[in-house]
């Protein structure tokens, strides 16, 4: 982290669900979900830098997505609207993770503006406030605000901090960008897992883990179903979130390697190694 008065450079790091149950839909059309998320040591950076007019600007711009609709800046005015603060803030994303891939990437991005222009602009908040704040703008933002790897439940913003499993990862991205949308609106889509404890998910371990959005996603997009095919046929390779990306769950970084090494030309991928507690509040201290 680069931290002066006026200046920070800080992580927005990827997020795993390492399972993923949906056992049921509430009546406002939102799904009730059982996750398990962890981070991963890679990601998106944004580097943040004090500005005195109270001007929120972003660079570079990304197509085909406003300023109105990036939630960046949707954070960094929320957080000047709910603390009063007049300061602004020149916010340049560097950015890794893939649009559409279930990797968090928009809600990692919202949440590190949310703690990181806290700090640049001595606001002090708490992170139970952040957090709130972070619900409002989508429902996977505040586990990157609390930055604990967490049993989710609810629509994933009710967490409860847990320890799990800290391997190498090999992620895939097949290419193309999953509408989430279209996932939990299709007639398909299993909505009545049975509920289990924290316990139990913790006990049963990597091995029993699913992901309930895995068929749908195979079904509606061919090319994700033809990469878990090619992952799965190295290693045990799950969906995160609603896609387009999937993880296959290493022993070490040298297996990890010699996997990525074999990747077909069609796909991108990288390897990470599972975190439980986030970069970015490993870089603020917190």
């Amino acid at each position: 982290m680069t931290d002066s008065t006026s200046e920070l450079l800080l992580p927005a790091p990827a997020k795993l669900n390492r399972m993923l149950h949906i056992t049921g839909r509430r009546a406002d059309g939102y799904h009730e979900l059982q996750t398990l998320f962890q981070f991963l040591d890679h990601g998106d950076e944004l580097r943040l830098r004090l500005r005195p007019d109270g001007e929120i600007r972003l660079t570079p711009p990304i197509a085909g997505l406003p300023d109105s609709n990036n939630l960046i800046v949707r954070a960094a005015r929320l957080l000047q609207a709910e603390s009063g603060c007049q300061l602004g803030a020149d916010i340049h994303l560097t950015k890794r993770l893939p649009m559409g891939g279930g990797l968090g990437g928009g809600s990692s991005d919202a949440a590190t503006t949310l703690l990181g222009l806290d700090r640049l602009w001595r606001l002090g908040l708490s992170l139970d406030r952040l957090a709130g704040l972070g619900l409002s703008l989508g429902a996977d933002v505040p586990v990157f605000v609390r930055g604990r790897a967490a049993w989710a439940e609810g629509v994933g913003e009710k967490l409860t901090p847990v320890e799990l499993d800290t391997p190498w990862f090999v992620v895939v991205h097949p290419g193309i960008e999953v509408a989430t949308h279209a996932v939990f609106g299709a007639a398909q889509l299993t909505r009545n897992t049975p509920p289990i404890t924290m316990a139990r998910a913790l006990q049963g371990g990597a091995p029993s883990w699913h992901n309930d959005c895995e068929p749908t996603v195979r079904s509606l997009y061919p090319q994700v179903a033809e990469a878990l095919d090619w992952l799965g046929s190295r290693a045990p390779a799950m969906l995160t979130g609603t896609g387009a990306c999937l993880f296959a769950r290493l022993g070490s970084e040298v297996t990890a390697r010699r996997l990525l090494a074999d990747l077909p030309g069609r796909y991108t991928a990288f390897i990470a190694r599972g975190l439980n507690l986030s970069p970015l509040h490993a870089a603020l201290g917190r």
